[in-house]
């Protein structure tokens, strides 16, 4: 019997467990879901081993699984990367992105709290959240066409708002979706219960930290909605976390021109980095129409990823993904929703706004977009 109702990966082990699967028929199940495979995979027939009542009800889960989304629209970019976007069963849409060199960035969530003044996707608030089951089904969609071996939440929503669902989907890659612990990357503004539920997990996955800004006024501007953790605090509690998992924090840093891109800032990121164990990623803002802010240039951006570099403190300066098909997070939903109508956004005033590691300096070459 079909059940539309599925959006989560407990509700998929009840359904299981009511047909009277047990643990290891879970698991291949969700194994040869999540990894987009036929669940007739094998040598071995599936009369051999599994319960009568679970393989009858197989080709009906299938098809609620494969149901769980549905491909909305396709857009190819120059830089090998590719943007779905994906149709829930209510009609909501999740933008999914394939990376350059087997990643997938997911969605968490169908708009954000966080409000972040720079993002397309918080202009709404939060819409609803999107189900662990959701979640996998954007990996296991991605790996129809392209091999996955990393997979980021980096796509719309702030997982630490969502965290039971994630830390689901987290365990379900992070075993049977045969994705390794530290190619799992929970990206986050930062909130004091990430940091007590992620050492606790069965898979632990690496850490993204969006710092933004080293300044707590500035910071509180570019991400008005973000739990009260200064930047010392965040720095503080990811570098706890980085030492049990002996992953790196990845700092996530956009740059505006005139506004994070000073001399105050790189002194702030020299402060806080310095000696932890930590990456930083500066991505260059991609720039969007609607919103007034602006990318700085490659070669102000190049500046200050090698003086970051010669001040001890490990650098990648990357462009983002997908540039030339609305790549910023939530841009493809909005012009789907919205055409190209000019949105109507409140953006704080920022008049009066400033202007242990191995040292590493990689530079992306600049990419140009028609």
């Amino acid at each position: 019997m079909s059940d539309l109702s599925i959006t989560r990966i407990g509700q998929i082990r009840e359904r299981l467990r009511r047909n009277g699967a047990r643990p290891a028929h879970e698991q291949r199940i969700l194994r040869l879901w999540s990894q987009a495979k036929p669940q007739n995979s094998g040598s071995r027939p599936l009369e051999s081993f599994m319960p009568t009542a679970v393989r009858e009800d197989l080709p009906g889960l299938s098809e609620d699984l494969s149901g769980l989304l549905r491909l909305q629209s396709e857009h190819h970019a120059q830089d090998g990367s590719v943007r779905w976007l994906l149709a829930l069963r209510d009609g909501q849409t999740v933008e999914t992105v394939g990376l350059p060199r087997d990643g997938v960035c997911v969605s968490s969530q169908i708009g954000c709290a966080v409000g972040c003044v720079f993002c397309m996707t918080g202009r709404d608030g939060l819409i609803k959240q999107v189900g662990s089951a959701e979640i996998v089904a954007q990996v296991a969609f991605a790996r129809q066409f392209r091999p996955v071996k990393k997979v980021v939440f980096m796509g719309m929503g702030e997982p630490a708002h969502n965290l039971d669902n994630v830390m689901e989907a987290i365990e379900v890659l992070g075993t049977v979706g045969n994705i390794a612990h530290k190619s799992l990357v929970f990206s986050t503004v930062g909130d004091p219960r990430i940091f007590e539920r992620l050492p606790l997990g069965s898979v632990k996955p690496a850490l993204a930290v969006s710092l933004h800004s080293t300044q707590i006024k500035l910071r509180s501007e570019l991400l008005p909605r973000a739990p009260q953790m200064t930047p010392d605090e965040l720095v503080e509690a990811a570098e706890i976390y980085a030492q049990k998992t002996a992953y790196p924090i990845q700092y996530q840093w956009t740059l505006l021109e005139g506004i994070n891109d000073t001399q105050e800032e790189i002194e702030g990121i020299v402060r806080l980095l310095k000696g932890k164990y930590a990456l930083m990623n500066m991505i260059p803002y991609n720039s969007v129409d609607d919103l007034p802010f602006k990318r700085p240039s490659w070669e102000r951006a190049a500046e200050i990823a090698r003086t970051l570099h010669q001040r001890g403190i490990l650098t990648k300066l990357r462009n983002s993904a997908g540039q030339d098909v609305e790549g910023g997070c939530g841009q493809l939903r909005a012009r789907h929703l919205l055409g190209s109508k000019p949105l109507d956004i409140a953006v704080p005033n920022m008049t009066n706004m400033p202007k242990r590691t191995m040292i590493k300096l990689t530079v992306s070459p600049k990419k140009s977009t028609p």
